[in-house]
Order: structure tokens, then sequence, then C-alpha cells
């Protein structure tokens, strides 16, 4: 059971990690979800916007230690 809990874990920082380093010019403006695309829309796309630019803004601290604990954890673990 601990292996499976850890792979979600890592998972879950992976898919955290990719969704905090997306790049708005280079990549959201491509496929239609950077602010000025859906300034006027209130649907599904705003809120997808708004919880990319959340994440980017909120987890980029945490996210560097978590990411240190577990490379720290790895290294020394295997």
């Amino acid at each position: 059971m601990v292996p499976s809990l850890t792979i979600m874990f890592q998972a879950t920082l992976l898919f955290v990690n990719a969704f905090a380093v997306l790049h708005e010019q280079r990549f959201l403006n491509k496929v239609g979800l950077s602010e000025e695309a859906v300034a006027l829309d209130n649907g599904v796309k705003r809120q997808v916007v708004n919880l990319l630019k959340a994440v980017r803004l909120v987890t980029r601290i945490p996210l560097i230690v978590v990411n240190s604990i577990v490379i720290v954890a790895l290294m020394l673990l295997g």
C-alpha cells in the first residue's frame, strides 16, 4: 500500500509541476486559454484559466520546497 501512495503523490506532484510551468504566451495562446482570449467568457474556459493562474501563483514557493524534499528523499532512499 505504501508504494502505491508514494507513486500517487509523485504523480500528483508532477502534474502540479506541469501546470506551474505552462507559459502563457507560448502555449496557452495557441490553445485559446490565455486571459485575453477568454476575457469576456464566463464559462469553463475562464475557470480553467483562473485555475492555471492560481496554481502558478500560489504553489510556486511550496513546489520548490516539496520538490527539494522529494529529490533528497529519493536520493537517500533510492
